[in-house]
């Protein structure tokens, strides 16, 4: 008697196999498919999916619940990654992507799976030697630099986003967001997002644009197993064209240090880079700077926006916690992500008073 397999949440294991028989070169479907949900998702949910011969593939779709308008484009996801391809950038290929939501329940892409290394927590990063979290903070730089550096024509992403006037739409964008997931009030979010107003339409229109990814940090890149070498790139779900500028704002705010105080209440990448060998983050600024040339007279603002975003995104991952609707590293973390709000607000409010390093760094 052959034994049922039940369904994942978020998956139909059966439709999904025909689906990948049809549009996944390679696919062995002698025998049922395996799924297993990959941790650390905390927005789009990933399961790896293993065919009779063993081949591996990611399928990313959205989260269940509740999801923010215009958020988790599982379309813009896949054309990202398969742009990026053309020009050789660290990204997973991609397989396929499927509009249909009769087959799984969602829309959703499918991807290589990539092996390597993926440091996702203090634990993993305590066993890097102090050269090795040295090199890889360097890596990390770097590969950002790079991406910036990327045609967005070479890679047909020269039609992805509207550069001009991106950081003013963001603050506008967010702001909304902000009002449709909110789970209570907190009048410390509005007055950073009035502060946020007002800044960034004094930051010049004509600042240089690059793809960006929206959500760059060490545990969304994969290593190679055994060199301090970014295999992948992961989580383009927030890419666009924009100021490249806002891309380092993220990774600093995600950046830990070891005497972190409001850092440390926020629970993404908690204390990965806070251990002997990792730089700084200023000196993780100034080889940006060093690499890119670029003007970062306006750090400031895009920090304090990538606060708001963030805390945005900590109080929607809040909102599906509290309906049991969250899958992957956050489940159940319901008091945590609402103080990780909190606590990223009140990081914004202090880059508009310290500065951003400054800030940061207290």
């Amino acid at each position: 008697m052959t034994k049922e397999i039940s369904d994942p949440p978020g998956l139909r294991l059966a439709p999904l196999s025909s689906w990948m028989q049809e549009n996944v070169a390679d696919f062995d479907a002698s025998s049922p498919i395996q799924a297993t949900l990959l941790a650390g998702g905390r927005s789009n949910v990933s399961y790896r999916i293993d065919d009779a011969s063993n081949s591996s593939w990611v399928l990313r779709r959205p989260p269940l619940g509740h999801i923010m308008p215009s958020a988790h484009d599982m379309g813009r996801e896949f054309r990202v990654l398969s742009g990026l391809n053309k020009v050789s950038f660290p990204t997973p290929t991609t397989r396929g992507y499927c509009e249909d939501e009769n087959v799984i329940g969602a829309k959703f892409m499918m991807m290589d799976f990539v092996d390597g290394r993926v440091i996702e927590s203090a634990k993993t990063a305590q066993s890097l030697s102090a050269q090795q979290a040295s090199e890889i903070s360097q890596e990390l730089v770097d590969t950002l630099a790079r991406l910036h550096a990327v045609d967005p024509a070479a890679a047909g992403l020269d039609q992805l986003g509207k550069p001009a006037g991106y950081l003013q739409r963001q603050v506008k964008r967010w702001g909304e967001q902000w009002q449709i997931t909110k789970t209570r009030e907190l009048p410390e979010i509005e007055a950073l997002h009035a502060w946020l107003e007002t800044a960034i339409a004094k930051v010049p229109d004509s600042l240089p644009t690059s793809i960006v990814h929206g959500d760059y940090r060490i545990d969304n890149v994969i290593l190679d197993s055994t060199q301090s070498e970014i295999i992948a790139v992961l989580d383009w779900e927030m890419s666009t064209l924009g100021d490249p500028i806002s891309d380092l704002a993220i990774s600093l705010v995600y950046w830990s240090q070891a005497t972190d105080t409001l850092r440390k209440k926020i629970p993404v990448a908690e204390d990965v880079t806070s251990g002997p060998g990792f730089w700084s983050r200023q000196q993780v600024l100034d080889r940006y700077v060093e690499q890119t040339g670029l003007d970062v007279s306006h750090l400031d603002e895009c920090v304090a926006l990538a606060c708001f975003k963030l805390a945005v995104i900590m109080e929607s991952i809040h909102h599906r916690n509290l309906s049991g609707q969250q899958l992957g590293a956050a489940a159940g973390a319901q008091s945590t992500m609402g103080e990780a709000t909190v606590a990223l607000t009140e990081l914004g409010l202090a880059v508009t008073t310290s500065g951003a390093i400054a800030a940061l760094n207290s």
